[in-house]
């Protein structure tokens, strides 16, 4: 890898641990805070628009002006916005900082365009897939650490320690040299792709495609803690294992045509939902965690196969349209969640089931055989 991925990747790595150590135990620091399931999910829906509404802004800022500086702002907003969560005393205060937390990520759009420029022979999905890899890498210390430190201080704990990781995190990234920015002409231009018919229904798509994928991840924490008895270290486990999963079939679907891999990782998706409602011992949940990895790479792929569709002087706004479509799911599917939790628990994992069989579906019939993962075929100027 060049200079610049190698920064890159040391910056995800360090905050991967520091994001994992709070991240998937929100929902029950919500709960400690007051929040129902109801009102969770409404917070974690809350969260999923923060992160969507500032990612075609991003892409465009990004083209405009330059993905570095948008890259730092975002590691910058994401320490302010811990180190308030890990200030706040009370339910409205940490919400206000989980929602700026949200809005950092728009560094998803930049990022992946930085890529894209940075990443010399590897294919897009392959540059995507492993600097998503290490990100993960890191993901799954962070899990492991915030259980054990959330059972012994307290979950409110959790986010000092991951602001402490923020701050070295920030300190790599700010290495990364610029890029040279793309032709006015070209960026004022982007939305030109709207034209294009063929990626609107890939949007849709898409967007039907995460909200299956969503929909039974985040209240599985608050299942597995009250209906299945579990405590904070063991759902830290499990977290872990759900990182190494995504750093696996990071490597292995990013490997296989686009379609194919998108594909396979909605079945591991799947196959969690079942797994989660079926299962009993830890064991299962275990294998349930790992295949959950399924739902990162599926995000991963969908973005690897806007390559496809637009110039690579459009790729920011491009990338982050993607990215606010996908994220949009994560604020529909959270309410939906807390609604089927507050009815019958396992709802939420049934109707993912049926919704990514018809997705699978809906996939294979729509996205051409083309969609490979290889590097851009159009990069020259309009």
């Amino acid at each position: 890898m060049s200079r610049d991925l190698i920064f890159i990747a040391l910056a995800l790595f360090t905050w991967g641990v520091g994001e994992g150590m709070f991240l998937s135990f929100e929902p029950l620091y919500l709960q400690e805070l007051g929040a129902d399931p109801v009102r969770i999910g409404a917070v974690l829906g809350a969260l999923g628009l923060s992160m969507a509404a500032a990612q075609a802004p991003a892409g465009y800022l990004a083209d405009r002006f330059g993905r570095k500086p948008v890259l730092v702002a975002a590691w910058y907003v994401g320490v302010i916005a811990t180190w308030l969560m890990a200030l706040a005393p009370s339910l409205p205060l940490f919400v206000t900082g989980l929602l700026l937390y949200g809005l950092t990520a728009w560094v998803m759009t930049p990022l992946n365009s930085y890529l894209t420029a940075a990443r010399g022979k590897l294919s897009v999905g392959r540059a995507i897939t492993l600097i998503s890899a290490a990100f993960y890498g890191g993901a799954i210390i962070g899990p492991l650490l915030g259980g054990a430190v959330g059972q012994r201080l307290g979950l409110r704990y959790n986010f000092w320690g991951a602001a402490i990781f923020f701050v070295v995190s920030t300190m790599l990234i700010v290495n990364i040299r610029p890029q040279p920015v793309s032709s006015h002409r070209t960026a004022d231009r982007s939305l030109d792709i709207f034209r294009d018919q063929s990626y609107l229904r890939y949007l849709a798509l898409v967007f039907v495609v995460m909200v299956g994928l969503y929909l039974p991840q985040s209240l599985s924490p608050n299942f597995l803690q009250n209906q299945r008895g579990l405590d904070l270290p063991a759902i830290g486990r499990l977290v872990a294992v759900s990182n190494v999963g995504i750093v696996v079939l990071n490597l292995v679907f990013g490997q296989f045509a686009t379609r194919t891999g998108f594909v396979l990782s909605q079945a591991a998706v799947a196959v969690f939902a079942l797994l989660l409602w079926q299962g009993e011992t830890f064991g299962w949940f275990a294998g349930a965690y790992f295949l959950l990895g399924g739902y990162r790479v599926a995000r991963n792929l969908a973005i690897a196969q806007v390559a496809d569709f637009v110039n690579i002087g459009k790729t920011g706004v491009a990338y982050g349209i993607t990215e606010t479509i996908s994220l949009l799911a994560s604020f529909v599917a959270p309410p939906i969640a807390g609604v089927l939790y507050a009815q019958n628990p396992v709802w939420m994992y049934t109707v993912s089931l049926g919704m990514i069989v018809v997705t699978v579906a809906l996939s294979v019939r729509f996205l051409p055989r083309s969609h490979l993962v290889k590097p851009f075929t159009k990069l020259s100027e309009p």
